[in-house]
């Protein structure tokens, strides 16, 4: 068997093993989810491997090949070892998905990856689009936490609320926005003086013929093809009797005067100076591919409604072409204005109704917010209080006196639980986001003479800032912070891709300058989205595998541990990818023996800023109190540094695959697998 060199191992490699990798990881939800995501891994392997699909839908090998586990749990019960002390029965879990469920997964695959990759075009690679259809599957059917039900809710009932009802819509406006502005129609008299015109300098041409355009020794023609300023003209010659110039002149005259109207004031009237000196130009000069063939090959005369029939034909073939520019500007803001109220409706309805039902306990998300952020101000929770609006409006829970056998080195959760309070550190953590936001903005547009490489990694540097040193405060609220601007980010770039006025353009110049290569692959300009989903996807896994605490309404917003695998996204996205980037850029002299241009000096950046990163993380969750020890710096540094590089390699000879993305996910495995 010869193996192409454009052979690309990515599509069988990242979506058959990394979610299973994955799921060993938390041993919380292997149970329900292993057997379902074992459908998926093989239903996502490439369809070219298995034969036709016999006149079906789908293909039926490759769907009978994707659930083999499901038959091989339905027909024994022997577990992998005799006398090992945990057996894994292969028997279908009673409170995991029913095996009709499981059979159907296949199905429901095969259906969303042609819609995503509708809505993506050439943007994600395939593995990408493979690895991006199993996590949404996955985030619909298991997910509990109540940070990842409300981002379930806002890309499922979002997503396909606006795709079922404004499709149409956005691809009209599309299409639309595509047509240069010049091929509307013009409405008016403008354009009936112009075809008026026109058809007058048929009419004299008609019948003067080839021979009237030679004029005498005082009209000589200058040949140019070049388009030069036409020189001024105060008085028109009087033409001669019979000429060329007199016939056009009066033909011109009789088109475009009618006989119930009066006069009107032509492009051609004598008392506008201005265009008949242009017209007087235009006859005194014998101009080279400017003048049409007036004559067919057979000596002919064209009919001057040649050019009208065919411009009525492009208008039925383009329905466009009709509209004048203001009708066309009316039927944007007309598509616009449909699909922001589509979103507004969304949002107070459904998805609104949704979130309140299985993701907040029966409390509507908008008044909850209220007391979740704003729950510890005194003078609101007396107010609410007052007028006993606690079933409306929740208010946390005062804050009890901090015990004295509390260890001096928990001063982050007394600061946190008993100086502030939880919703007031929410408040003060948001001021710091809002802090690094406005800062690293005014950085990044004072640094236009740098490339864009460098300016890119100015927010990679501000995603360390904002979420290294927060996500052990509070991080339950850093998730579904994430999960909130993940949600805003595709609805922007959707807009943005849409041309939606008014926020398409400036969404465009904003990110014109930031955008490389990939990003101009497709629709979807997926930096600043993968950069988000990198850091946030090891927080999210991270927190599937802890117990959740927190009293009514607030149960599922608390845990009472944290670990260094939190950080990781963080610290292998805004440290160790920039590190790599601005290191191997500048230094880098030794490539890799494969294929790819990364070099030795960039990985071996890339291992030490991870290094640096989880000690720091490791550090900080130790003064936290939510680490009993850093352990013995003799196991605790060779960890570390084992992560690092285990990353770096795999940053390396990553192929087919976004390394904001897999890269993140391969540390968090790394993490929790030598147990950091």
């Amino acid at each position: 068997m010869r193996i192409p060199s454009s052979f690309d191992p990515a599509p069988l490699l990242y979506p058959a093993f990394l979610s299973i990798l994955v799921i060993l990881t938390i041993p919380a939800m292997s149970k329900q989810i292993l057997l379902p995501n074992l459908v998926l891994s093989l239903a996502a392997l490439p369809s070219q491997l298995f034969p036709g699909n016999f006149g079906s839908g789908y293909n039926t090998v490759h769907w009978f090949f994707s659930v083999v586990p499901l038959i091989i749990t339905q027909n024994t019960s022997i577990p992998n070892r005799q006398h090992a002390t945990k057996q894994y029965v292969l028997r279908t879990p009673q409170d995991g998905l029913h095996p009709e469920s499981i059979v159907s997964l296949f199905a429901l695959h095969q259906s969303l990856l042609p819609t995503l990759r509708y809505l993506t075009t050439t943007s994600l690679l395939s593995a990408e689009l493979q690895l991006l259809c199993i996590g949404l599957i996955d985030l619909l059917l298991f997910s509990t936490e109540p940070q990842m039900t409300i981002l379930s809710t806002l890309l499922w009932y979002g997503g396909l609320g606006l795709f079922v009802f404004c499709r149409h819509a956005l691809q009209s406006n599309v299409a639309l926005a595509r047509v240069p502005r010049w091929k509307f129609r013009r409405a008016g008299r403008i354009i009936g003086a112009r075809q008026s015109f026109l058809a007058a300098l048929r009419d004299g041409l008609e019948k003067k013929g080839r021979s009237a355009l030679h004029l005498n020794a005082n009209e000589t023609a200058v040949d140019s093809d070049a388009d030069e300023d036409e020189p001024e003209y105060t008085k028109l010659p009087k033409p001669r009797k019979g000429s060329l110039r007199l016939d056009i002149l009066g033909s011109i005259r009789q088109n475009l005067t009618h006989d119930n109207e009066p006069e009107i004031r032509s492009a051609v009237d004598p008392i506008d100076q201005r265009p008949l000196s242009a017209i007087k130009g235009i006859l005194d000069r014998q101009r080279r591919n400017t003048l049409p063939n007036l004559t067919t090959h057979d000596d002919a005369p064209i009919s001057a409604n040649h050019d009208q029939e065919k411009q009525k034909k492009s208008r039925k073939s383009h329905p466009f072409l009709s509209l004048t520019p203001a009708e066309a500007r009316l039927r944007a803001w007309a598509y616009a204005l449909y699909s922001y109220l589509v979103m507004v409706t969304l949002i107070l309805g459904p998805i609104r109704h949704f979130i309140k039902k299985y993701a907040l306990h029966g409390m509507d998300p908008f008044t909850w917010a209220v007391g979740y952020m704003f729950g510890n101000i005194q003078p609101l929770r007396f107010s609410i209080t007052y007028w006993n609006l606690e079933n409306w409006i929740p208010i946390p829970p005062l804050s009890e006196t901090a015990q004295t056998s509390t260890p001096i080195l928990n001063y982050i959760p007394l600061i946190r639980d008993y100086a502030y309070g939880a919703a007031n550190t929410r408040l003060i953590l948001l001021a710091y986001y809002v802090l690094i936001l406005v800062g690293g903005l005014v950085l990044v547009l004072n640094l236009t003479i740098l490339e864009v490489d460098t300016r890119r990694k100015v927010f990679h540097g501000m995603s360390v800032a904002m979420f290294l040193p927060t996500i052990p405060i509070d991080p339950c609220f850093v998730s579904l912070a994430l999960a909130l601007v993940l949600a805003v980010f595709i609805m922007l770039d959707l807009i943005r891709a849409a041309q939606l006025p008014p926020l398409s353009k400036p969404l465009a110049r904003f990110l014109t300058p930031y955008v490389d290569g990939r990003d101009l692959r497709g629709p979807v300009v997926i930096s600043h989205i993968f950069l988000l989903i990198g850091c946030a996807i090891p927080l999210w896994l991270s927190l599937a595998s802890v117990v959740y605490t927190g009293s009514w309404p607030w149960q599922g917003w608390e845990v009472p541990t944290r670990d260094v695998s939190m950080t990781a996204g963080v610290i292998c996205v805004g440290m160790g990818d920039a590190a790599a980037s601005l290191i191997g850029r500048r230094f880098g002299r030794r490539k890799w023996p494969w294929a790819g241009g990364k070099s030795l000096e960039g990985s071996a950046a890339f291992a030490t800023a991870v290094f640096i990163g989880l000690m720091f993380s490791k550090i900080l969750l130790w003064l936290g109190g939510w680490e009993e020890s850093i352990g013995s710096w003799y196991i605790t540094l060779p960890k570390a540094f084992l992560c690092g590089c285990g990353a770096s390699f795999m940053e390396a000879v990553l192929t087919g695959g976004n390394d904001n993305v897999i890269v993140p996910v391969v540390l968090w495995l790394l993490v929790r697998g030598v147990g950091l």
